[in-house]
């Protein structure tokens, strides 16, 4: 697995490095830290991700070389931190891209899955870990690449973000041996997290729209599902500064009882996003439902339904990913 991704990667002379249209601390500080690593092998490396880079995300080193013109002139695509079509939609209804994804070797390289239903011919890379960027330095290490200062930084980053600072459930030994063995390279998780907070500053008028967003917040399934919609105009309005529904999930995925929560955004065209995240794995699994995915802790999915019809799709989903899980649970 890794000697195909090392073989790749060394062969190519230019390459570009794609994010799904839902860009995270994951997949930018992986994205950033494959540049810094590639450009020590003087391999030309482009940063690609078809939206722009989220305000909040802007404390990560780098962010703003990341361009949302596709350049189809590199011999190698590599896709990080998802294994999902419905993720990439924008990404492949771009003119020319799902043809040159067709048409040259795509390397994907994600955590925490073990199989992909991207439409398109490709390698993945992958293994249990909190975070793409765990993959991606245990290939620099294998294939004896070196890791600067920058490339740790960000390496950090990715790992901080995705691991929500050391909390969550799915640690492993090897995530803080790795967070070590950065440090050692110069990563700094104090200075990460003083950018972090700098960049997570908010204005007065977004503090007082994540107030009526929380007091929008429905409790279904006895508790278990916290659940919020964001019409077109709050996109509409409130977008630029900060990603609606960004700004509430942490804080209802933290309500006592909740198991999961998930945010619904609706746009003219008839579209639904939805954006989940977890206390227990089953994100994926209610992605899936929806034709989405992503991780067990932190999925998504995009569809075209009505809001009313997906509602108690999603309860229905939900309720029996919920009991699937404990049911599993007591019986091991």
């Amino acid at each position: 697995m890794f000697e195909t991704a090392i073989d790749l990667i060394t062969k190519a002379k230019k390459v570009i490095v794609i994010q799904a249209e839902n860009p995270d601390g994951d997949s930018l500080g992986s994205s950033l830290a494959i540049e810094e690593i590639l450009g020590n092998l003087d391999i030309e490396t482009v940063l690609y991700c078809p939206i722009e880079i989220p305000k909040y995300l802007r404390y990560i080193k780098g962010w703003d070389r990341v361009t949302s013109e596709f350049d189809t002139t590199a011999d190698l695509a590599i896709i990080v931190d998802t294994t999902a079509d419905v993720l990439l939609t924008k990404v492949l209804e771009t003119p020319g891209v799902r043809h040159y994804l067709e048409t040259h070797e795509v390397l994907v390289i994600d955590h925490h899955t073990s199989s992909s239903n991207l439409s398109f011919n490709h390698h993945l890379l992958t293994g249990e870990a909190v975070a793409s960027a765990e993959i991606i330095f245990e290939l620099a290490q294998k294939a004896n690449w070196k890791i600067t200062q920058l490339a740790a930084d960000n390496l950090m980053s990715a790992i901080l973000s995705d691991s929500l600072g050391f909390s969550v459930e799915n640690l492993t030994p090897e995530t803080f041996f790795i967070a070590g063995k950065l440090t050692e390279l110069g990563a700094s998780c104090a200075d990460i997290e003083k950018r972090r907070r700098e960049y997570m500053k908010k204005s007065a008028e977004i503090l007082k729209y994540k107030g009526r967003l929380l007091e929008r917040i429905d409790y279904l399934l006895d508790g278990k599902l916290a659940y919020i919609h964001v019409p077109w105009d709050e996109i509409k309005e409130y977008s630029d500064q900060y990603n609606p529904s960004v700004l509430v999930l942490d804080e209802m995925r933290l309500v006592e009882n909740v198991e999961i929560a998930v945010a619904i955004k609706t746009y003219p065209d008839g579209k639904l996003t939805g954006k989940i995240r977890c206390n227990i794995p089953i994100a994926n699994i209610v992605a899936g439902y929806f034709g989405g995915g992503g991780h067990e802790y932190a999925a998504g999915f995009r569809i075209y339904e009505s809001l009313d019809q997906t509602l108690p799709e999603l309860v229905s989903a939900t309720d029996k990913a919920i009991k699937e899980y404990y049911d599993k649970s007591k019986a091991s």
